[in-house]
């Protein structure tokens, strides 16, 4: 009976350990599943969108959808920028209905939306759909209409010798021929050889704009032939901000035994012998083989002095020069003749007089 007892206390001992491995095993295995469960479930980044109700989110999702689309679709849709007048149209609401301006921050501010929305470099259709988005808190199914009714945050200056100089404000992509003929085309009698562009930098407030955009971008100068320009072998694309110009006509001067000593406007490529001619040529006692360009280095006090030969010139033995700004073309007199002529006017009075006084 003893012994039965024995082996009873024994066993159950045996079953209660048995019994109390397997709630540790299990519930170790519990408490792994559960700190597998609560990595899977918290992510590192928090999801923005908690809280929102379904409705919201797909309108959010909308616009974001929309605007990835845009910026990934290289067209030319204008990009609203400061200055602008947008009119802006709730559709079944015309108490909302509104024109404004985009303010210096590059935001507006509409009826019964507390906070100011950005509207600078959005299209009018990405304003719309943002307009939409925060009226879904005060109306339902909205419908909004946004256009730019005053363009101002693409302008261009034409400036110099041309016909009708002045600012554009464009919201369309712009050669530079166009802007020319925007501004009458050049002055025939005035322009010169070149045309300048300084480019400021990106106006729109729109970083991927153009290239290099920022406050301490420095001024960039581009110089274009305007006969190249004329012909379409220059013809650039402009940016927001440019600033044209073109030339007056530089000029060069003649001065010496010539006819009528004048300065010479560089409206082309002008020659020395062509120079010499608007100079209405030579005086009887110039002297040919010794007519100087005298021509200072850009930017420097420098002066070089290059000779020619004239009769060389006009027997294609040697170029005929094209003349450069502030050239002064010196033709020298033949003293030795000077002096001959001199001295015969002087005893016989002249020469006509002398045939007059004495006849065959």
């Amino acid at each position: 009976m003893k012994r039965i007892r024995t082996l009873f206390v024994i066993g159950c001992a045996l079953f209660l350990s048995n019994l109390f491995t397997s709630d540790i095993y299990a519930q170790d295995k519990t408490d792994t599943t559960a700190k597998e469960i609560i990595i899977t479930n918290n992510p590192e980044k928090p999801d923005p969108n908690d809280g929102l109700s379904e409705s919201t989110r797909q309108d959010i999702k909308r616009v974001e959808d929309a605007q990835v689309a845009i910026k990934n679709r290289s067209d030319d849709r204008y990009r609203i920028g400061f200055q602008d007048t947008l009119s802006i149209q709730v559709y079944r609401h015309d108490g909302l209905s509104q024109t404004v301006s985009v303010n210096p921050d590059g935001t507006i501010r509409l009826f019964r939306i507390d906070n100011p929305i950005v509207a600078v470099c959005k299209t009018e259709r990405e304003l719309a759909y943002t307009i939409e988005t925060l009226y879904k808190n005060h109306l339902r199914n909205p419908q909004v209409n946004v256009r730019a009714i005053e363009q101002r945050s693409q302008p261009f200056a034409v400036i110099g010798a041309v016909q009708k100089p002045g600012s554009f404000f464009l919201n369309q992509k712009v050669r530079l021929i166009q802007l020319l003929s925007l501004a009458g085309g050049f002055d025939v009698e005035k322009a010169g050889m070149i045309v300048q562009v300084a480019r400021i930098g990106n106006l729109s407030g729109c970083a991927d704009s153009t290239e290099g955009a920022g406050e301490n971008q420095e001024i960039e100068f581009l110089k274009y032939n305007l006969a190249d320009v004329i012909k379409g072998v220059q013809n650039p694309w402009m940016e927001p901000g440019d600033i044209v110009s073109v030339l007056v006509a530089e000029e060069a001067y003649v001065i010496g035994d010539v006819i009528d000593p004048t300065n010479v406007k560089l409206t082309g490529p002008t020659t020395l012998t062509q120079a010499i001619a608007m100079a209405k040529g030579l005086s009887k006692n110039a002297k040919t083989d010794k007519v100087v360009i005298e021509r200072q280095e850009p930017g420097t006090p420098i002066k070089t002095e290059l000779v020619f030969n004239l009769k060389d010139i006009r027997d294609k033995k040697i170029p005929d020069p094209l003349l450069q700004a502030n050239d002064i073309v010196l033709v020298s007199t033949d003293r030795g003749k000077a002096a001959t002529e001199s001295l015969l006017k002087a005893l016989t009075g002249g020469i006509g007089n002398l045939f007059f006084r004495f006849p065959l």
